[in-house]
């Protein structure tokens, strides 16, 4: 109970100054699917010294309050800092309400060089966390993982449409980064400056990402992350 009451202590605090730090800064959302980058990313902003939302408040909120439809406590987590990716920032559903909440703020759609690419990354990076003897996880395999809580895996991989008979079908992932993608582009289409899509395997990629920001950086590149 005590070290509870630390680690909450701890958060708020944290939470507190990144608030601080951040207020009337712009928001920068990382949208693109898991497995795009998106770690990666996570390491360029921090290098610039943005101040980044950290991952596992983000999915214990989630854990409490996603899954039932309720956004509010995600929102309202977002004043703690400048930049956020990964889940649950990478569900399309939460797009518009991010955007509302948040005007003037700017996304980054992360992209693979193909969506069989990024469907090949996904699959060995699950199954190197979460599968038998590194072998795709089964439904039963992410039921077990005690992760944020018992079935938040599962829950999480089972949003993009799956079911736990075969929680990584192919097709219907596949059709789902399309899906994903394409949304995403349309939703920015009168608005293309507050939208960067980025493939960060492409030379060119670290330029485009630090003229969108509109900084100078000591780095050419960006630091690779949870490579698969």
């Amino acid at each position: 109970m005590i070290s509870r009451g630390v680690n909450y202590i701890k958060r708020y605090l944290r939470y507190a100054i990144g608030s601080a730090k951040t207020k009337g800064r712009t928001k920068y959302f990382c949208i693109g699917q898991n497995k795009t980058g998106t770690t990666s990313l996570q390491k360029a902003f921090k290098q610039l010294g943005f101040v980044v939302g950290e991952q596992v408040i983000a999915e214990q909120l989630m854990e409490k309050h996603y899954f039932s439809g309720n956004f509010q406590p995600l929102i309202k987590y977002c004043r703690s800092a400048q930049v956020f990716q990964d889940l649950p920032f990478s569900r399309i559903e939460l797009l518009p309400h991010l955007d509302q909440a948040y005007p003037n703020s700017r996304f980054i759609l992360t992209e693979r060089d193909s969506p069989e690419q990024w469907y090949e990354s996904l699959v060995r990076f699950h199954s190197k966390l979460f599968g038998q003897n590194g072998n795709i996880p089964t439904g039963e395999d992410l039921l077990k993982v005690d992760y944020i809580a018992p079935g938040f895996a599962a829950k999480a991989v089972l949003l993009n449409g799956t079911t736990l008979d075969d929680p990584y079908h192919k097709p219907t992932l596949i059709q789902k980064y399309i899906a994903h993608n394409k949304t995403v582009k349309t939703y920015f289409h009168e608005r293309p400056e507050d939208l960067l899509v980025i493939n960060l395997a492409q030379p060119e990629a670290y330029r485009k990402f630090t003229t969108f920001l509109d900084v100078t950086s000591p780095y050419e590149s960006f630091p690779w992350e949870n490579k698969t």
